[in-house]
């Protein structure tokens, strides 16, 4: 409790500072996420709490961010589909996979997945990143220029046969399952068709327009009508936040420009009376528990969001985790991964409880925490108690935010959140796979397919997609890499180590060396299948020095085992020198050492083994002739 309290000047200015930093943003990711800028609020709120009192490192600043803000508009826009538009009603599925991806990093966390977060290849993370910032970008151009598609009546009315359509066709689904549908009496069907109101003809008809405009697809196919339909008034006070953002950034950094530009477009267009649009009513008071989470669960409603919500899981702890590394550069401190991966699943779970969307650790605000004097974990949650006081003292305030504002607000988010590294590095990269005749960068592959299907299919699934091609590409140049250090040619060529100058001219030609010098994995397990055609059968042994093989996998192990089991069939005798411990682990569990190699025939150097060769040869030749 002392060290808690260690710093309370400089962690309660840190967390401050870095509320304020993050009261635009969470507002701005709120709407971004289609749940409104109070979820935005209240994910700000809890998780930087939670996160910080149960977190492992202690500078983080945990909320909102865009990677998560993205992933979790896929969430929302596929749940509101799944239940016809109606928020309401999709509001339980949506927090309960908010929530299962909470206890998954929790999961994480206790089994000590921490420390392997860092193995995700750098071409996913810069594809899936710079995705985040085209998606942000583009699905912000409709609202940049004040055209929202459920308010254009022309557009909605085009919707309006389909509507009916889909009305029809939930009130025979609903007849089906009361078993109420007969195919010669459609009475019933026709009596509840004709309750249908206009009312509801319009609010399926908006949710239809809604659905077909959302994401990246429908924003684009939305640009040509939106140009048409422009808002000057709104594009003018979104192209102001802009330009202040920016502009405020070149005069101080002293405070942040995104809440600078937040006030005075926001205060200059309330004071003049101007017609703008604001954003949604932020809910006075505390933040309320959604039971009906729990109430109006239904399996079929989020199981096919499971993988969705893994994916959640691991880019959160992605993204926290590279935060920490960040926050330990500048403190020289160490952050504990796992305990860091609990805290953020506790302040995900706590989030989706209120309401709140699910975020991480947030680079930037863990940045100015950092330089303002934040040292331990009071800062963050300093810093969730701040936006807690602005929910409830200034709530309606804030409600009358021009929409226009955040929407400016998020698009310098975009532009920041591109991997301009990455794409830098492009004409750089070494050229290692063919396409037809074309020579290209795998790791080029691997970024452009991630950011391609991120942006225009789905976000999860490219990202698997991703994962799964650099463990491809990655096997393969293992396996090529080890088949190229491995000598895997005629035994003839083979090339002799140090210690082997003084191996006896006249055991040379009984003796076969065969050297391996990396992993016996299953991506090089066809070209060490070639050592057996190699060894001509006149042979009388073979040395595998496996002084460089760390390690052995089972495709290695069964491979390594029929090559042993042919060699021993033709009458040749294997040595093993320098077995290290993880191979020889591997060989022993399957018995392999002593049913095919026994004790007596592995050395630890080449001298031993060479000694046993002089006094034993000539003895193992006649031995394998009577064989």
């Amino acid at each position: 409790m002392k060290n808690f309290f260690s710093n309370l000047r400089g962690d309660i200015f840190g967390g401050l500072t870095a509320g304020i930093v993050a009261l635009p943003l969470a507002l701005a990711f709120g709407v971004s996420s289609g749940m409104g800028p109070s979820a935005g609020l209240y994910g700000a709120i809890f998780i930087s709490f939670f996160a910080a009192l149960f977190g492992g490192t202690n500078t983080q600043i945990s909320g909102p961010t865009a990677p998560m803000t993205a992933v979790s508009m896929v969430v929302v826009t596929s749940i509101l589909a799944f239940n016809d538009g109606d928020f309401e009603k999709a509001l339980p599925a949506i927090l309960m996979v908010f929530l299962m991806a909470g206890l998954v990093q929790i999961g994480l966390g206790l089994v000590g997945i921490g420390k392997y977060i860092r193995y995700i290849p750098y071409p996913v993370v810069s594809g899936f990143m710079t995705a985040i910032g085209i998606i942000i970008l583009v699905t912000q151009i409709l609202p940049l220029v004040g055209y929202y598609p459920k308010e254009d009546m022309a557009l909605v009315d085009q919707y309006r046969p389909m509507a009916q359509e889909s009305i029809l066709r939930k009130i025979l689904k609903e007849e089906s399952r009361e078993s109420m549908l007969v195919l010669e009496d459609f009475q019933e069907t026709i009596d509840r068709s004709e309750e249908v109101s206009e009312e509801n003809i319009l609010k399926e008809a908006k949710a239809l327009a809604g659905k077909d405009t959302s994401g990246v697809m429908g924003a684009i196919n939305m640009l040509p009508r939106a140009l048409q339909h422009i808002n000057w008034l709104e594009f003018a006070l979104a192209f102001g936040t802009i330009v202040i953002i920016y502009g405020f950034k070149k005069i101080t950094t002293s405070l942040p420009s995104a809440l600078v530009a937040l006030l005075v477009v926001s205060g200059v267009a309330y004071g003049l009376g101007l017609d703008y649009r604001p954003i949604e009513q932020i809910p006075g008071g505390f933040p309320i528990i959604h039971f009906d989470m729990f109430t109006q669960f239904r399996l079929d409603s989020i199981t096919p969001y499971v993988f969705t919500a893994f994916t959640l899981a691991l880019l959160g702890a992605i993204d926290s985790l590279l935060t920490s590394v960040v926050a330990d550069n500048m403190t020289k401190t160490q952050h504990r991964p796992n305990r860091e991966l609990i805290g953020q699943g506790i302040g995900n779970s706590i989030a989706a409880f209120f309401g709140g969307l699910p975020g991480a650790g947030a680079t930037i605000r863990t940045v100015v925490n950092i330089n303002a004097g934040g040292k331990t974990k009071l800062s963050g949650m300093v810093a969730g108690v701040f936006l807690l006081t602005v929910l409830l003292a200034l709530g309606p305030v804030a409600s009358k935010i021009p929409a226009a504002v955040l929407a400016g607000i998020l698009v310098t988010v975009g532009i920041g959140v591109i991997d301009y590294k990455g794409l830098k590095a492009i004409p750089f990269l070494p050229r290692d796979t063919k396409i037809g005749p074309f020579k290209v960068s795998s790791e080029v592959i691997i970024m452009l397919v991630v950011m391609v299907l991120s942006t225009v299919w789905n976000l999860v699934y490219a990202v698997g997609v991703g994962l799964v091609f650099a463990s491809l590409m990655f096997m393969k140049k293992m396996g090529d890499l080890t088949a190229e250090r491995s000598d895997v040619k005629t035994l003839e060529q083979e090339k002799g180590w140090a210690d082997e100058a003084a191996f006896p001219e006249s055991l040379k030609r009984k003796v076969f060396i065969k050297h391996l010098k990396g992993p016996l994995f299953f991506g090089f397990t066809s070209e060490f299948q070639q050592l057996a055609k190699q060894i001509p059968r006149s042979a009388s042994t073979v040395i595998i020095r496996m002084d460089r093989m760390q390690y052995l996998d089972q495709s290695g192990l069964y491979t390594l085992e029929d090559i042993l089991i042919d060699l021993k069939n033709s009458g040749i005798e294997v040595l093993f020198v320098g077995l290290l411990e993880q191979p020889r682990y591997m060989m022993e569990r399957v018995r392999l050492i002593p049913s095919l190699i026994s004790e007596n025939r592995i050395f630890i150097d080449f001298k031993a083994c060479t000694a046993y060769l002089k006094n034993n040869l000539d003895h193992t030749v006649d031995v394998s002739k009577e064989n």
